[in-house]
């Protein structure tokens, strides 16, 4: 749909686009790292296990990767802002309705099914579209960008919503959590265009009319047929495996465990929270310098680096004394590493996968990220309930970072000139 209304800032007007995302995805990262605070609450307030909220959390997970590629078909056959207009509602309608569940089926449907339904629409494969859709320069640079603002959601507003759970229960973090996805609705309808060309202009750094692709209307055959398409080609499948241990080594495992595994060492619960909010801090400057590098070095090598340092990080903390300097220097080592593995997976896979398809193509490799992230979210609640001890999951991890390393460098680019027609 045209919309009419005329803008200011001219070719600038890309990065008002691209503000309004950020803050879409630093909601729905929110609602995703909500039942890191819950878990305790909810414990004391029904007698739940850690195992039986960490199944929530874990299908809220599994459904905000899963529904990935099919938001960005969506987004292809009816728009962005109606997509995005549709999963705000869809979240703030769900986890409202939580505030009445009695029973952890209720739990399931609010916070698992539908409100991972509704953040998955609004995920990193949101900013891969209009990433892709705005900006022909500096397209590393804010990918890293918005790709900051999912860790920094997940992280950032922990401390509030811990404080907020501290002193009022899981209530009042319910009716939070639900306002802010409301109160973005109006923001995204107002300020929202679907295309540079819907108020005359131009992608960010084009210097030619863009050329629009014809609108695709069937939503499986844009998921499923580009899926298909994909798969026949090894990087997809590099890609995927990495950006699994990436989920795994991330939301799942630090952004849903980590204020628990510090309450078993004493440390309160809004302490903890500080602690993953100083992590998010500086994943928005490392994952944006992330974006900067990928415009100018190799990916594979910075994904290299990228794993395996969060690998060891990961193996090292169990063993740390979780006093106030070792989790400081955790917090900010990991930090800086947290989704800095984004703007090189997408640089990836535009290349391999074209400028119209990729959008779809990394919303299928972020299917894998969240399968990996619902993985570790109940793999370490489960082994918390059985063994006493985070020790093993965390281990597990780390070492699977390493091997995401590894397998970086095995993924093949292609030639520069084979790029141009792609790229384009």
């Amino acid at each position: 749909m045209t919309i009419q209304r005329t803008r200011p800032f001219g070719q600038k007007y890309a990065f008002v686009v691209a503000g309004v995302i950020f803050l879409a995805l630093l909601a729905a990262a929110g609602v995703r790292a909500a039942p890191g605070v819950l878990i305790l609450p909810l414990g004391h307030a029904f007698g739940w296990s850690r195992d039986t909220i960490s199944l929530s959390a874990a299908l809220g997970i599994f459904l905000y990767g899963m529904v990935g590629p099919f938001a960005a078909a969506l987004m292809q056959a009816v728009g962005i802002r109606r997509t995005l207009i549709g999963a705000l509602a869809l979240m703030a309608v769900s986890i409202s309705a939580s505030a009445w569940m009695t029973q952890p089926w209720h739990l399931l449907l609010s916070w698992g099914i539908f409100s991972g339904i509704g953040s998955g629409c609004v995920a990193i494969v949101l900013g891969a579209t209009v990433v892709n859709r705005w900006f022909v320069t500096h397209r590393g640079l804010m990918m890293g960008l918005l790709t900051a603002s999912t860790a920094t959601g997940t992280l950032a507003f922990l401390p509030a919503l811990a404080a907020i759970a501290d002193h009022g229960g899981w209530r009042p973090v319910v009716w939070t959590v639900a306002a802010g996805c409301a109160l973005l609705i109006p923001l995204a309808w107002w300020l929202l265009p679907e295309r540079p060309a819907d108020i005359g202009l131009r992608p960010y750094g084009a210097t030619e009319d863009e050329a629009v692709d014809p609108p695709r209307r069937n939503l499986l055959s844009i998921a499923l047929g580009t899926l298909v398409t994909a798969t026949k080609q090894r990087t997809f499948w590099l890609l995927f495996a990495t950006f699994f241990i990436c989920g795994f080594t991330t939301n799942g495992l630090i952004g849903t465990h980590f204020i628990a595994m510090c309450g078993d060492h004493g440390i309160p619960e809004v302490r903890a929270a500080g602690l993953l909010a100083m992590m998010g801090a500086f994943d928005l400057i490392g994952t944006t310098m992330s974006g900067w590098l990928t415009d100018r070095y190799d990916p594979r090598k910075l994904l290299f680096m990228y794993y395996a340092l969060r690998g060891l990080s990961l193996i090292w903390l169990p063993y740390s004394d979780f006093s106030f300097y070792s989790l400081s220097l955790f917090g900010v080592f990991y930090g800086l590493d947290w989704i800095a593995t984004v703007p090189p997976t997408l640089r990836l896979a535009t290349e391999a996968f074209g400028d119209r398809d990729a959008p779809v193509v990394f919303g299928w490799v972020a299917a894998g990220h969240q399968i990996g992230a619902a993985s570790a979210a109940f793999f370490a609640g489960f082994m918390r309930t059985q063994g006493g001890s985070y020790l093993q999951p965390f281990v597990v991890a780390g070492m699977s970072g390493v091997i995401a390393a590894v397998i970086a460098l095995l993924i093949r680019r292609r030639p520069r000139a084979e790029l141009m027609p792609a790229l384009c």
